[in-house]
């Protein structure tokens, strides 16, 4: 029998039912662990443990979660009493025993919460973690002390080191949860509590299972290489292995001290401005309240790399798929591999043969274009080239339904000149994926003058779909990224002219923390793309500008990259490593020759700083021109799809963190470095 009910706070209230005291968290959306939370239920054990009538509590959370972790807003500033650990001496000091329910996710200190409770049930499909080290920082809780006692100092390090989300199956084997139900949770969960009989079983008072040293060698070794060994990986493995001897209480302070000192670094900084950008990027008031069209079917033209990537994105999100091509052996290829995608994935396990059965069988493929007209969502993928692209509009504006979206694939063409190919410009937009379209997370929405807000609206929740990081673009040359990347691959090229090598710049940047520096990622994705790209631009270009004549040498000489065994360095087979070769520099010197520039050293300190305000400065001219809709924007696209290094969060973070005067005395700096054809940015753009 329910009796009465108290709300111990605006978002936690307990339900008695009989003898057990329900406390139920409701903070929506993911019910965070805010100041009211931990208040909560702190006065929600307080009652239990004051009533003579209860035995035991249970945890639940309202909604679709239980914690999916701390509110990150109160991370910036001092975090207000009471905090994490005090609720979880509370609840380990309850004589009576607290079982958390968890559905949904258990995430961070909603984790930490469970594993301070005296047992945990799960509803299959949970998911538990402690990924706080993606935030530049470590579980501050308990968390690197309490895990272990349950898994072990190994899978501990790995868990918490490498920010892993364990499913409830994994965690069930693991002793991290008690049992998994699927029936009605909040019933099992008191029938668990009451089963109990008053009995605690605190986790503080398990004993770390004995490891041999080699073991936690290697799973620090194999953590730290994975997590790029940044300071809250290390942070998290030193945590972690202290439980081991140090007794619980110092343990856990000795946790918190580290928690309270990388909260407040710029690391983490960095990081949650890249979390909440992520998430506001995703917010587009202006189409909350357009239709969104229903879209059951895509259909895909280009069967190529990018053309196969998108149908398989497509596919694993629940999407029929149209595959089309003009070509009978490019199709086949693409149809290949999308099978031979399918069965890797149910050889490593991650799919079981029925479901890659299941989504080949959404797939439909052909050479004629009329079996596009079945399609909501067209999406052409075919060669980077405005006529060519104009010729498969114009063909699908006769195929394609009346009212199907028409999008387009590229990654710098004016969408306007492609949408007037068309009798419905409204319909056309741009969808930039990026290569492999299957794993790449950014989606690139591009807005043409005509597209209509339905489209967008019906864009943005196609991006969700497939699980994309969406960010809206106005209509400009290379968008967002591109047009970033083009800036900043030119700013290198003008280092090669003054004195530094490829490897130079390449060295300094991956030391910064660039996935790969820009000669290196030239030579992967093949040198001929940009210089295609330059040819089309060259009517236009400022003759007065400065401009390297050094990669259109390297194309004319045959050197296109990986692919010709040869670019910016030499590769003796395809995918092997890059090797220094003396003919690029034979090349860069007769460009500095022809020019008469002296050589002169760049140290990877100036190569960086001025790569870093290339950016920077790109960034203020494209939300000077209104192509981003918010600085943040723009450090998602960099993050997301350039390998730009996270934990720096993005070219405006890292020019507001800089004192403005100073950085506009080196834009100063960077344009007299740059020449004739240098369009210097406002700095407030950046700072506003």
């Amino acid at each position: 029998m329910k009796q009465e009910q108290i709300n111990t706070s605006t978002v936690v209230r307990v339900v008695f039912e009989e003898d057990v005291a329900v406390a139920i968290i409701d903070n929506p959306p993911i019910n965070a662990g805010s100041h009211e939370v931990r208040s909560g239920l702190l006065a929600a054990i307080e009652q239990a443990k004051a009533s003579p009538d209860v035995c035991a509590v249970v945890i639940i959370g309202a909604g679709t979660t239980f914690i999916s972790g701390s509110d990150l807003r109160e991370f910036g500033q001092p975090i207000a009493d009471p905090q994490w650990p005090e609720v979880f001496a509370a609840i380990e000091a309850c004589q009576k025993p607290v079982v958390a329910a968890l559905h949904g996710a258990a995430l961070g200190g909603g984790f930490e919460l469970a594993l301070a409770c005296d047992a945990r049930i799960a509803h299959s499909g949970t998911v538990v973690g402690l990924p706080e080290v993606t935030l530049g920082i470590i579980p501050g809780a308990g968390g690197t002390q309490r895990l272990p006692r349950l898994t072990g100092i190994p899978k501990a390090i790995a868990m918490i080191g490498g920010g892993e989300r364990v499913p409830v199956a994994q965690a069930l084997s693991l002793g991290i949860v008690d049992n998994v139900v699927t029936a009605d949770l909040r019933s099992e969960a008191i029938s668990w509590a009451r089963s109990m009989q008053g009995q605690k079983r605190r986790v503080r008072d398990i004993a770390v299972p004995a490891c041999d040293e080699a073991s936690i060698a290697k799973a620090a070794e194999t953590t730290l290489r994975a997590g790029k060994n940044r300071p809250a990986v290390r942070a998290a493995i030193d945590a972690v292995i202290a439980a081991k001897t140090l007794p619980m209480d110092e343990g856990l302070a000795q946790e918190r001290a580290s928690f309270q000192s990388l909260r407040v670094s710029r690391e983490a900084r960095a990081l949650r401005h890249q979390f909440f950008a992520e998430r506001e990027a995703a917010k587009h008031p202006a189409f909350d309240k357009a239709e969104v069209q229903p879209v059951k079917r895509i259909a895909v033209i280009g069967a190529g790399t990018m053309g196969a990537g998108i149908a398989i994105a497509a596919l694993d999100s629940g999407y029929d798929v149209t595959l089309v091509d003009q070509e009978d052996a490019a199709l086949g290829k693409g149809i290949e591999h999308i099978h031979g995608y399918y069965g890797s994935r149910v050889k490593a396990g991650k799919l079981d043969a029925a479901q890659a059965a299941e989504r080949e069988t959404r797939l439909k493929s052909g050479l004629d274009w009329s079996i596009i007209s079945e399609a909501d969502l067209v999406i052409e993928a075919v060669f980077e080239d405005l006529k060519i692209k104009k010729d498969v509009f114009s063909r699908l504006d006769q195929v394609a339904r009346p009212g199907a979206i028409l999008a387009s694939n590229t990654s710098y063409i004016d969408l306007d000149a492609i949408a007037a190919a068309t009798s419905r410009p409204q319909d056309v937009v741009g969808l930039h994926f990026f290569s492999p379209a299957n794993v790449m997370r950014l989606l690139e929405i591009v807005r043409g003058s005509a597209t209509a807000p339905s489209v967008l609206a019906t864009c943005l929740q196609l991006a969700k779909r497939l699980r994309k990081t969406s960010v809206v673009s106005a209509n400009a040359f290379g968008f967002i990224g591109n047009r970033i990347y083009s800036a900043y691959r030119r700013q290198c090229e003008f280092m090669l002219e003054e004195g530094a090598t490829p490897l130079e710049v390449d060295a300094a940047l991956e030391s910064f923390g660039f996935a790969m520096g820009p000669f290196a990622v030239a030579d992967m994705s093949g040198l001929d793309i940009a210089w295609r790209m330059r040819q089309s631009l060259a009517a236009t270009r400022d003759p007065a500008a400065r401009y390297v004549q050094i990669p259109d040498m390297l194309c004319e000489a045959g050197r296109l990259g990986q692919k010709t065994g040869a670019g910016y360095y030499s590769y003796a087979q395809a995918g092997s490593r890059r090797q220094v070769d003396p003919a690029v520099d034979e090349v860069i010197a007769r460009a500095r020759t022809a020019k008469g520039i002296v050589a002169r050293a760049l140290g990877a300190e100036e190569i960086t700083r001025r790569v870093m305000l290339t950016m920077a400065n790109e960034a203020a001219l494209l939300l000077k021109e209104n192509v981003a809709e918010r600085p943040s924007d723009i450090d998602v696209v960099l993050v997301n799809a350039y390998g730009f290094p996270k934990w720096e969060g993005g070219p405006v973070f890292w020019a507001r963190e800089r004192d403005a005067a100073e950085l506009e005395k080196d834009l100063d700096w960077l344009a007299e470095l740059s020449g004739p054809g240098f369009v210097h940015g406002d700095v407030q753009q950046l700072l506003s």
